[in-house]
């Protein structure tokens, strides 16, 4: 649970100083979709490894 908070410390810590409203929002909007798109990759390859087909 540790390691959560402080990931979360870190992401509202960057975009503290950060002036435009903008580019705040197109920064979140991008780490977002940059996360579902790991998460995305992560399932797919452990579909593929545990449904045994191959590579």
């Amino acid at each position: 649970m540790g390691t959560l908070l402080h990931f979360k410390h870190l992401y509202t810590e960057a975009f503290d100083d950060c002036k435009p409203g903008y580019l705040v929002l197109f920064l979140k909007g991008y780490s977002i979709f940059c996360a579902i798109m790991l998460f995305i990759a992560f399932y797919a390859f452990l579909y593929r490894a545990f449904t045994g087909f191959d590579f």
